[in-house]
């Protein structure tokens, strides 16, 4: 590593819960109730709003945010570097929210809104896809967390440097800031038009494109419901998002299934190509947690 890379915020290390977690496709699943509870803050849903291209490219978007969180975990001394391009790429949003306020992407109180939510949600998530987290495990995931959070220029000052700090701030969060904005009903609307699938091998994208007026309906609904049942109830409670007890016990069906299948698969399906490539590079058979 070179002195440049040494003076970097560095990625979490191999074998942390991170590295367990982020590179398994179960994140698949967890990261729409992630970017719901993100967008649920006026601020952040009036950017995505007014500069995303999730309406008319959801497919390239989401492809480029996964890749971009893979870096943050298995990039190296690419993380440090991708963390540069995002801040540079969200430099220039700023605009006006539903309730009249100014907003810039980078207003620290924003950004780092943006990333504390993917703790909650990778915390309770996990639960049903994976595993509940010991307590040692909860407050190792969250030192990682803010390990990412540097990588991404978020300071120190700005997100809660503790486990015990976190949930007050988060409690507050929710009860004074997060609403069904636009962009979350947006989000978990069944009958919101998502175009064909246009990533992945020609003949696949061809047989998608010619079946996709039948898939998108149960897609929509598979969406919505992984969504909402993966987001912590405090947060869903917040937002006005319905559930229901009979919900709660199919998605505790969908995780034993997820659970008992995935840990199975092999190599080349269980897990996301970085992740695939960085635990290669560090240990041939690292086992996920």
């Amino acid at each position: 590593m070179s002195r440049a890379a040494a003076d970097e915020p560095q990625p979490p290390p191999p074998g942390g819960v991170l590295w367990s977690l982020t590179g398994d496709v179960r994140t698949l699943l967890m990261l729409p109730a992630a970017l719901t509870l993100q967008v649920a803050r006026p601020a952040v849903g009036a950017g995505v709003d007014d500069h995303s291209v999730f309406r008319t490219d959801p497919w390239g978007r989401g492809e480029r945010s996964l890749r971009s969180l893979q870096l943050w975990v298995y990039g190296g001394e690419a993380a440090a570097q991708e963390g540069r391009r995002l801040r540079e790429l969200h430099r220039t949003i700023q605009g006006t929210d539903a309730h009249g306020r100014s907003y810039h992407a980078l207003t620290p109180a924003h950004y780092a809104w943006v990333h504390a939510t993917g703790f909650p949600v990778f915390r309770y998530a996990a639960r049903y896809l994976v595993r509940e987290l010991t307590e040692a495990e909860e407050r190792q995931l969250y030192g990682e967390w803010l390990q990412v959070g540097r990588v991404l220029g978020i300071h120190d000052r700005d997100m809660p440097q503790t486990v015990e700090g976190f949930w007050p701030y988060y409690r507050k969060m929710l009860a004074d800031e997060v609403e069904a904005t636009v962009v979350v009903r947006e989000l978990v609307d069944v009958d919101q038009p998502v175009p064909a699938p246009d990533r992945g091998p020609l003949p696949v994208r061809l047989v998608l494109r010619a079946l996709w007026p039948l898939l998108r309906g149960p897609f929509a609904r598979v969406r919505r419901f992984m969504t909402i049942g993966l987001m912590p109830p405090d947060a869903r409670e917040a937002i006005g998002l319905p559930w229901t007890d009979a919900q709660e016990r199919r998605l505790r069906r969908v995780g034993r299934v997820v659970r008992a299948v995935v840990p199975v698969l092999p190599e080349r399906l269980r897990y996301l190509p970085l992740a695939r490539e960085a635990r290669a590079r560090v240990r041939p058979g690292l086992h996920a947690r």
